[in-house]
């Protein structure tokens, strides 16, 4: 592989980031859930004014994972209030990491997380959190063993579906 890079996302990047967004989701999760569930999912979430709004938000973070020009992956990180969950507000959030499935096991996903956890350094958060559905067992894996320990659950919705997400988190200080 060759160089990896993680860029901070610009409203600029809009359009990237909805194309990257939509498809590693669609890899993620459209094997088990209906079409129509994912359609309204993929259409409400990754529309190109909602994801402006959020890249506009100082509260918030997005990164792209870029090799060879080809954006393979991203994270998004939410600080303050705008934290998907009323935690702590000196809390952050990994609300995204998201990497193209032919890219899984090529250490994009540990590059995004390491660019979280500077940014965790940076703004001196006490502890770091996230929701991960369930019965996503590659991801599950993948914050355990980066030290995330489970203390709650929560439901996602997915169109009608309702879905239940491990809360995880990694105290820091």
């Amino acid at each position: 592989m060759n160089t990896l890079k993680i860029t901070k996302a610009t409203t600029e990047d809009v359009l990237k980031l909805q194309s990257i967004g939509r498809q590693t989701f669609s890899e993620t999760f459209a094997d088990v859930n209906s079409e129509e569930n994912m359609k309204r999912y993929l259409e409400e979430s990754f529309a190109a004014e909602k994801l402006t709004a959020e890249l506009n938000n100082p509260s918030s973070y997005f990164y792209l994972a870029v090799l060879d020009e080809k954006i393979v992956g991203y994270l998004k990180l939410n600080t303050s209030d705008a934290q998907t969950e009323k935690e702590d507000l000196n809390a952050l959030e990994i609300e995204r990491i998201y990497v193209a499935k032919e890219f899984h096991g090529k250490k994009v996903a540990q590059a995004l997380y390491a660019q979280a956890e500077e940014i965790a350094e940076e703004i001196k958060a006490s502890y770091m959190w996230l929701g991960v559905w369930e019965k996503n067992f590659r991801a599950v894996s993948f914050y355990t063993k980066n030290g995330f320990v489970q203390f709650d659950t929560h439901i996602f919705r997915l169109g009608d579906d309702e879905q239940t997400d491990l809360m995880m988190k990694k105290v820091l200080i």
